[in-house]
């Protein structure tokens, strides 16, 4: 991700900004960063989860939320979207002068892209985990069959499980379902 013209900018600014750009920005800090842009791989696993999440969730209150969705972590201020986002519970916005930002999905998902997985792993999520609602996060390979799943353990720690086979499920213990690897990647071309 690299930063825009370097200056500090209040929120107010980057959401007038985001309003009318034809890319999406993180704001952290004053400072805003351009993400990066979405592969065929990464737009069809994001569109696979979101369509396995729908269909699983259709007859309960949840709402799944896609990439445009911009999330704001109250703690810290960073302002940034998810590729997928689910919220079961009442949905807290905060208004903005541009539209809504969600304040407390309970399960985050992303998809690794090579110049965003360091960061999704790490600084991202450690923003991610300052949210009071957040009880799982996601993160998927687009390059190869791999899915890490962390849930929040009773006790404060997040516990990983890996996956690594379109022959693996994993379930989602928040809302709960059960995703299976094979249909997250359906279709997806491997290069």
């Amino acid at each position: 991700m690299t930063a825009l013209e370097k200056r500090n900018y209040s929120q107010e600014e980057y959401l007038m900004l985001e309003e009318s750009s034809l890319e999406r920005h993180e704001y952290f800090q004053g400072e805003i960063f351009a993400m990066a842009g979405e592969s065929p791989s990464h737009d069809l696993i994001g569109g696979n989860l979101r369509t396995e999440l729908n269909v699983a969730l259709r007859s309960r209150p949840c709402r799944v939320h896609g990439g445009d969705m911009k999330l704001k972590v109250e703690a810290t201020g960073l302002m940034t979207y998810a590729d997928v986002s689910v919220i079961c519970e009442e949905s807290r916005f905060e208004k903005t002068s541009s539209g809504v930002v969600l304040l407390n999905p309970q399960v985050i998902f992303e998809v690794l892209s090579k110049s965003t997985a360091g960061y999704d792993r790490g600084e991202k999520f450690a923003q991610y985990r300052q949210m009071p609602s957040l009880l799982e996060y996601v993160l998927i390979s687009q390059y190869a069959v791999f899915v890490e799943h962390f849930t929040l353990e009773p006790d404060g720690r997040w516990a990983l499980v890996s996956y690594g086979s379109l022959k693996e499920s994993f379930t989602l213990e928040t809302l709960p379902v059960t995703l299976a690897l094979r249909d997250l990647y359906l279709k997806v071309d491997w290069e």
